[in-house]
Order: C-alpha cells, then structure tokens, then sequence
C-alpha cells in the first residue's frame, strides 16, 4: 500500500494471479495437494471491493505447466478434476470473478477496469526450454509477424459482454505483441546463480518487461480512460443541474 497524500490518494496492490483462489486439498496419507477453487474468488476480495477504481488482470500464470496441462488441479466444491482443458477452467474462474464483481463492486462508487494479457517473446523454446529474446532490439514493425489474438482473451471478452456490471478492457495484448525488444532477457537479475553463471542465456525473461518501458504505455492508456470518465461525469453532472 503507497499512500498519496497531497492527493487524498491511497494505492493498494493485492497479488491474485488466477483471481480465484488457491487452496489445499488434503490427501488421505496427511499430506495436502495444492489446487485450484475456480468457484471462490480470491481471499483479498473484500479488501478492494469498496475502491474508487478497482484494475484486474490475469493471464500469465494460467500459462504455466501446471496450469495449461489441467491435471488434479481444478477444483469445484470437493471435486477436483482428474484433467480440465485450460481454456474451461479460465472461462469458469472468470465467470466466478464476474459474478462476484455483479454482486460486490457497486457500480455508482467504483470505476472498474479488466487490463488484457500482455504478450511474451520467446524464440526457440519457452522461459524453461531454452527460449530466448536477448537479441531483440527492434520492435515488430508489420503485423504480418504478430501472433494470433491470445483465445484467453476471446474468452474474456464473451464474459464481460454479459456482466451487469460496466467493466472498461484495457486491451494491451496487441500493442504490446509488437515489443519484442522490451523484455529484460539476460539482464534480468543482478546476482546469478552457478547455472546461470555457466550458461546465461539459457536463463532469459522474455515474459515480464523492463522498466521504463513497456508497462508505461498502459499507463497511459488507464489515465486517458479516467479522464474520459470524469469529463462524462461532469457532462451528466450539467445535465441534471439543468433539469433541476
């Protein structure tokens, strides 16, 4: 939490990477297997559901191996499933998180935002396979190389189509597709281990974004959407005075 306090201004990050909430289940020899509850949201939603402007993302962690293979992780009630294709499973911890924004987040106090998936790089592997992106110093510039629009984002936008709930997408999967030159690759940590020492770019981060860089642009995005909302505030503002 980061409090502003020449602008009456509090910032709060809560990490809750899948939305839905993480859990244990346990197993009959006392040991616990971790899952994944696709109809609970996550344990700090009733942290930010009273904020003036609530951003959410996910994206990136449902990529991982345990995630995007599907097997005795997703969990519903007591049933956890034996394999669920990933893009059900998203679609299910959408749908959750969705219901939960329709009857939490009110929509005359809070302004809410769904930033899209942002994209990765790799070439020739990905982040545990050998991929690599440390010779990138140029932006795609012909969309003929972009990959195809990311189905997790398809999936999102059916569900904020039937939310009550208005919620403003932050699309930032295409813009940022362009950027392969603005992962921290190599550079990514100071301190490297024996591994990495031996062999450096085997270890690259061509997921996450170097800063200033990127992540900037999106900020950018969210400040022209508020003040698109405060001008359309004021303008029904004027018109109520006039009625009235």
């Amino acid at each position: 939490m980061k409090q502003i306090l020449d602008y009456n201004c509090t910032v709060e990050f809560f990490v809750s990477p899948f939305l839905v909430r993480e859990w244990e289940m346990p197993e009959k020899d006392g040991s616990k297997r971790e899952t994944l509850r696709l109809d609970l949201v996550g344990r700090s939603s009733d942290l930010y559901k009273d904020a003036d402007i609530v951003i959410f993302n996910t994206g990136h962690w449902w990529t991982h191996e345990k995630t995007s293979k599907g097997k005795d992780y997703y969990q519903e009630g007591s049933h956890v499933y034996g394999e669920l294709n990933v893009l059900e499973a998203f679609r299910k911890a959408l749908t959750t998180w969705a219901r939960w924004a329709d009857a939490k987040i009110n929509p005359r106090k809070s302004i809410v935002f769904f930033r899209g998936y942002s994209a990765s790089h790799f070439s020739g592997g990905q982040w545990n396979s050998g991929g690599q992106c440390d010779s990138e110093t140029l932006p795609i510039s012909n969309e003929t190389y972009l990959r195809p629009y990311p189905p997790k984002m398809l999936v999102l936008e059916k569900v904020l189509r039937k939310m009550k709930t208005h919620v403003t997408y932050l699309n930032i999967t295409r813009m940022t597709d362009f950027r392969k030159d603005g992962h921290p690759s190599i550079y990514r940590k100071q301190h490297l281990s024996n591994a990495e020492r031996r062999s450096p770019k085997s270890f690259q981060d061509c997921s996450h974004w170097c800063l200033p860089g990127v992540p900037d642009a999106w900020n950018e995005v969210l400040y022209a959407e508020l003040l698109v909302k405060l001008y359309q505030n004021q303008q029904q503002q004027l018109q109520q005075q006039k009625r009235a």
